[in-house]
């Protein structure tokens, strides 16, 4: 039931201090590069708990899959990925960017692997240490607080490495590459998806742009990367390219990876997720934040999450961008 019906105000930060928090992210936005840290720090402390809400303990993206449930989706995502990399029992494997480690605990069920998830957020790095424990997985899966332009971990500590949309916050492509090429062992593979405009993106163009800009504010990002930026980020800091794909147009053609945020085929669990029920949220905050019932500032969380979940759909409309950009490379040896 819990799962279902997940309460979408913020826990981690005391309700006195929901709008303080709210300013700090709005000031830190405005040096997204210089100040990525505090910018995805208070991002995801205002917007964890509405995530899980929406969108369970996996946050990310999938090619939709024909007659498949969204949540069947996203786990054939995260097995895609994990066969990407070999994942296998004895393996130590980092999770960059864990969130709550939806796919860490995924991945570590499929493939018997042991899973270090690594996040900033000390909040989320509470949460999933305690669905770990929930989930029965402590023996499978731990969590490491830390930054992944900066990995607590000594070189050559673990087997393979991935990241499942979290890079999309790096500040710099081929500095956060470094760092996990470091932590490789030779010979090893990272994969992952990355949030990339594609080649159907025209910076001149001021719809594109404008729409772009909007995706990077309701998203806590620094900036859009190109595919090219991917591919030649990998090359400089020394890994072996071995693949490099959008996996956008592996979705069926009625479920393309946004449909999520449309909705179609809506269900209890997926409602909060669609356009109606971001609505139905909005307007009950409204009402609820009038009465001092929640924090001041929920709704205004709850806006910058409408502006990210409208401009991503519109953006996935035009073909511009995919969060879902596959890269797959080797550290020599």
């Amino acid at each position: 039931m819990a799962a279902d019906f997940h309460n979408p105000i913020s826990r981690a930060i005391p309700p006195e201090e929901m709008a303080e928090t709210l300013s700090k992210f709005r000031s830190s936005q405005e040096r997204g590069k210089e100040e990525y840290a505090a910018m995805i720090n208070t991002f995801y402390d205002l917007i964890t708990d509405f995530y899980e809400y929406g969108w369970g303990q996996s946050f990310h993206f999938a090619p939709g899959v024909r007659g498949a449930s969204f949540e069947e989706a996203l786990a054939a995502h995260q097995y895609f990925l994990g066969e990407g990399i070999g994942l296998a029992p004895g393996m130590k494997v980092l999770d960059v960017g864990c969130g709550v480690g939806g796919p860490q605990r995924s991945l570590a069920r499929k493939f018997g692997a042991s899973i270090v998830g690594l996040n900033i957020s000390a909040y989320q790095v509470e949460k999933c240490a305690a669905y770990n424990k929930e989930a029965g997985l402590e023996n499978l899966c731990s969590v490491l607080h830390g930054d992944f332009m900066d990995i607590p971990a000594e070189e050559g500590s673990f087997d393979a490495v991935y990241h499942v949309e979290a890079l999309a916050h790096a500040p710099d492509k081929t500095d956060a590459y470094a760092e996990i090429f470091r932590v490789l062992r030779p010979g090893a593979v990272f994969a992952g998806y990355d949030w990339c405009v594609t080649p159907e993106y025209d910076g001149e163009n001021p719809a594109h742009r404008e729409v772009m800009q909007r995706i990077e504010f309701g998203n806590a990002l620094p900036g859009i990367a190109s595919f090219a930026d991917v591919t030649e980020g990998l090359r400089a800091a020394g890994f072996e390219r071995i693949e490099a794909r959008d996996r956008a147009p592996d979705a069926d053609p009625q479920t393309p990876w946004y449909r999520s945020l449309e909705g179609n085929g809506l269900t209890l669990r997926g409602l909060p997720r669609t356009r109606l029920g971001r609505k139905i949220t909005t307007a009950a905050l409204r009402v609820l934040e009038g009465v001092r019932a929640v924090p001041t500032g929920s709704l205004a969380v709850q806006e910058v999450l409408n502006i990210a979940a409208d401009s991503l759909v519109e953006a996935g409309r035009l073909g511009i961008f995919t969060p879902m950009y596959y890269h797959k490379a080797r550290k020599p040896g």
